[in-house]
């Protein structure tokens, strides 16, 4: 008779072979089993609303039975070739027709390969070095992304902080840092540095959303001194809009990096720009010398192209983003009215398809002052959250097209049950 394991006998399962015991990305003290539309079961049975939902790609829910139905109908064709094939070339004008930078894309497997291209072929493209990113920005594992991620010690910009061992300094003295949503400290490093590559950002960086102006203030900048600008568009592209936040906030990047949702839930990510700046991967139009060479066995992967080309043929029906940013707003409501019911500070900070809580009474605008006063109602929140049947980030709550009204009222009451949790934390620790 085959043995069930439980929850705990995979947690000490991956004890022994994994470090930490988890894959690194999440809270490796609950293992999923299986996820079906808005919801996933943990290993021991327990049900969820999913916010997390792959950490944004299952825009649609788990087991999208239009999304299935492609992916089922290219695997018996072939699961993966390393070779041009017809799933990958449709994905790739689907998203050059949507997306306003895009003339020409090229695949890879993760978000952060992805950023790491960027920066490298804004470098090619322009011959400097250095790269300027905003402290708290998210771009991935290189090690450029790594320079002030998460900083735990406040430094004088424009220095550069590794986040990570294994990084040399040689990386560092190519970073530049700013503050996001602070134009004049930009504008600053623009006219003291003239061997700036780029800018990277997320439009919306984290669940900060840009002020009004930044972006098109990012936007001239770069005009002005001849700096390439990226958006890395992993999470806002087709969430914030079909066309990602480039559409919804009107200002157009030089590059801009693109995943999650393009592969339906497969491992697949891309990168694009003018037929001009993607010249740098030809190296027939543009020479050895100005070649940037990118290969990956996965990418344009046939099985996740399919899957992505469905969301995509999905997302474009009417109504979908007006439901989405319903839906958000909808929770969005939900929680800062429980809180306020409980007399507590925050602030529900980001966009309607993506956002979550900061326990303050100041308005978040950057990553100094995206902070909780009091780091432990947050775990309080997010751990009866949890409790109550709710599956989140710590951090961020996406909403899926997938949420049924049930979803939205054990949703309502876990924002209760957690308010009330954190107003007896708050209570005990006086």
């Amino acid at each position: 008779m085959n043995r069930i394991y439980t929850q705990a006998d995979w947690i000490n399962r991956a004890r022994d072979v994994l470090p930490a015991a988890g894959f690194g990305n999440f809270d490796a003290s609950i293992v999923i089993a299986r996820g079906a539309g808005s919801r996933v079961w943990d290993e021991d049975g327990k049900e969820y609303v999913d916010y997390l939902i792959g950490s944004g790609p299952m825009l649609l829910g788990h087991g999208h039975p239009e999304v299935m139905e492609a992916v089922l109908e290219q695997l018996p064709k072939g699961m993966t070739f390393f070779a041009n094939n017809a799933k990958g070339i449709e994905l790739a004008e689907a998203i050059v027709e949507a997306v306003p930078c895009c003339e020409q894309v090229r695949f890879v497997t993760s978000g952060g390969e992805a950023d790491m291209y960027a920066i490298r072929l804004a470098r090619a493209y322009t011959g400097k070095p250095k790269i300027l990113k905003f402290e708290g920005g998210y771009h991935g594992m290189s090690a450029e992304a790594q320079m002030s991620l998460a900083p735990a010690v406040q430094v004088n910009f424009p220095t550069a902080v590794p986040d990570s061992a294994g990084i040399p300094q040689g990386v560092a003295d190519e970073m530049l840092i700013a503050p996001f949503n602070d134009l004049e400290a930009v504008a600053s490093l623009l006219s003291e540095h003239e061997d700036i590559a780029a800018i990277i950002a997320e439009p919306l960086q984290r669940i900060i959303p840009a002020q009004p102006g930044f972006l098109q203030g990012l936007r001239d900048l770069c005009d002005k001194h001849g700096v390439l600008l990226i958006f890395d568009e992993i999470v806002t592209g087709f969430r914030l809009a079909y066309g990602g936040a480039q559409q919804r906030y009107g200002v157009t990047p030089d590059i801009c990096t693109l995943g999650k949702i393009i592969g339906g839930g497969f491992p697949l990510a891309a990168l694009g720009a003018s037929s001009e700046i993607m010249a740098h991967f030809d190296k027939s139009a543009v020479g050895a010398e100005n070649w940037l060479m990118q290969l990956g066995t996965l990418s344009g992967n046939p099985v996740a192209a399919a899957a992505g080309l469905k969301t995509m043929e999905i997302l474009r029906r009417p109504g979908q983003y007006a439901r989405l940013r319903e839906l958000g707003q909808t929770l969005m409501d939900m929680q800062s009215a429980a809180l306020t019911e409980q007399a507590i500070d925050h602030r529900i900070c980001g966009d309607p398809t993506l956002f979550d809580i900061f326990f303050t009474d100041v308005d978040p605008i950057d990553y100094r002052t995206a902070k909780h006063r009091d780091a432990k109602i947050n775990e309080v929140w997010n751990t009866t959250m949890r409790a109550n049947g709710v599956f989140k980030s710590p951090g961020k709550l996406y909403p899926s097209l997938a949420l049924k009204t049930d979803d939205l009222e054990l949703t309502r009451s876990a924002f209760q049950q957690a308010a009330s949790a954190v107003s007896e934390h708050r209570t005990r620790a006086v």
